[in-house]
């Protein structure tokens, strides 16, 4: 049995959703089915936590979704990570994104992406001319703040970022 974790994720408008969603769809569609968390809303993972920390947590959120503003970014990427058992998309880094992510920690040696795939190496360089072929540069935007508990998946709360992209105070 797999440790029980806290995940914050940062969420897309839905445009930039249904977006993402078509392009691991595809995949799908194209017989890839992957070990990864399926039903989720897709997603750049801003920090994984101890299931101790939940209600620290939740106020956090409530208090970046309170203090940040939606933003935009750019897709300008697709890659594979993790021994080739990941395959994602990317936006270019932005300084709104590391203000919100280093809300909840360190952004040090931290890859915004958003998986499409994990799967066995093999797999993923079997799926990686797919992606490739329907991907294109796009603009999303970051509208809302996630928290799940894993494993099994356990959804606590979403909120929408509302106001000025502030740096928070610790």
């Amino acid at each position: 049995m797999e440790k029980k974790i806290l995940c914050v994720m940062a969420g897309y408008d839905d445009k930039t959703e249904q977006y993402l969603a078509s392009m691991q769809n595809n995949l799908y569609v194209n017989g890839f089915v992957g070990t990864h968390t399926k039903y989720l809303p897709q997603h750049i993972t801003l920090g994984t936590f101890p299931i101790e920390k939940e209600a620290q947590l939740i106020d956090l959120v409530t208090r970046a979704s309170q203090e940040i503003k939606p933003f935009d970014i750019t897709f300008n990427h697709i890659g594979i990570f993790n021994g080739s058992e990941v395959l994602f998309v990317a936006p270019d880094p932005n300084n709104n994104l590391f203000i919100l992510k280093e809300s909840f920690g360190d952004s040090y040696n931290w890859t915004p992406h958003t998986t499409m795939l994990i799967d066995t190496p093999q797999n993923i360089y079997t799926a990686l001319p797919i992606l490739s072929d329907s991907f294109k540069s796009f603009q999303g935007t970051i509208q809302n703040i996630h928290l799940y508990e894993f494993w099994p998946s356990r959804h606590i709360l979403s909120l929408s970022l509302k106001n000025d992209c502030v740096r928070l105070q610790k």
